[in-house]
């Protein structure tokens, strides 16, 4: 009878490891892997595969989980390096990079540190793209210099299965000397376009009263120029009268003159009496009858 018992709890023993074995082999198969990462898979020390989000099967026992990577877009931290521009002006420039792990396989067995070593890849090409270009060119063709940049880290970093998201120059930051040098620069500059305006305000005021002046003595000669008109054609139509009638039309002329002088001087503020001379009287005789016999 204790045979039998112990034969009976020697089987139970047997299937209770059987089953443990078989559950513990299960889960040793069977691998889930979250969205966000991707497991690397070794087989006697070796890589054997990498397993992506989802249900993954392996060999129990032999094929083991060694590296469990996120796959999560990344930021390193911060950078600032000293750069020294073509024209010698030395720049502290903070750069800030993000990327992701697209082939963990080469991540892992190809370097150490990756986020160590892009940080020191990124500055090494910031020194050597700005030692190009001059204090200028790097104040106006920022973005520009970021698309550079973010270009030759990308084809430093691709043997590592990472990408390059985005590249940012974040500040520019000048010594204390060459930014009071510039700030005297750009003083000097305001008043330098100060003085210029001004003297191009002052041509264009000579300009204008110098048209001005031309103007009115344009004006003044075209009046000149009327009036001599007029007074051409008075003498032309009196020459022509005298040709067509003779003397009496330049007598009646000569009368109607006369008249129209004695009317302005009786006409004039300056006096009240008007001396008229003797033949006076004959002229306006002669020309109140030429009047009437031309009336």
């Amino acid at each position: 009878m204790e045979d039998l018992l112990i034969s009976l709890l020697t089987e139970n023993i047997v299937l209770i490891l059987a089953a443990v074995v078989i559950i513990a082999t299960i889960f040793q198969g069977v691998r889930i892997v979250p969205q966000s990462e991707k497991y690397v898979v070794e087989r006697f020390g070796r890589l054997h595969s990498v397993l992506g989000p989802g249900l993954n099967f392996v060999v129990p026992f032999l094929d083991v989980v060694r590296h469990r990577i996120s796959i999560l877009e990344r930021q390193l931290p911060n950078a600032s390096q000293d750069a020294i521009t073509r024209d010698n002006v030395l720049l502290q420039v903070e750069t800030s990079v993000f990327y992701r792990i697209t082939e963990p396989e080469k991540t892992v067995y190809r370097i150490r540190d990756a986020d160590g070593a892009i940080a020191t890849t990124v500055a090494g090409i910031v020194r050597a793209e700005i030692g190009k270009m001059d204090l200028d060119e790097v104040q106006s063709n920022r973005a520009q210099l970021i698309n550079k940049i973010k270009e030759l880290v990308e084809d430093a970093v691709d043997d590592w299965g990472i990408e390059v998201t985005r590249a940012e120059i974040l500040d520019v930051n000048l010594d204390a000397a060459t930014r009071e040098a510039m700030l005297q620069q750009l003083n000097a500059e305001r008043a330098r376009r100060a003085q210029v305006t001004e003297a191009e305000g002052q041509k264009r005021a000579v300009e204008l009263a110098a048209d001005a002046e031309l103007y009115a003595a344009r004006q003044s000669a075209e009046a000149r120029r009327i009036e001599a008109d007029a007074e051409a054609y008075a003498t032309q139509v009196v020459a022509k009268a005298i040709a067509d009638h003779g003397l009496e039309a330049a007598q009646y002329q000569v009368a109607l003159k006369q008249v129209e002088a004695l009317n302005a001087m009786g006409q004039s503020n300056g006096s009240q009496t008007i001396v008229v001379p003797a033949n006076a009287l004959e002229a306006f005789g002669d020309a109140f009858k030429m009047l009437k016999g031309r009336g």
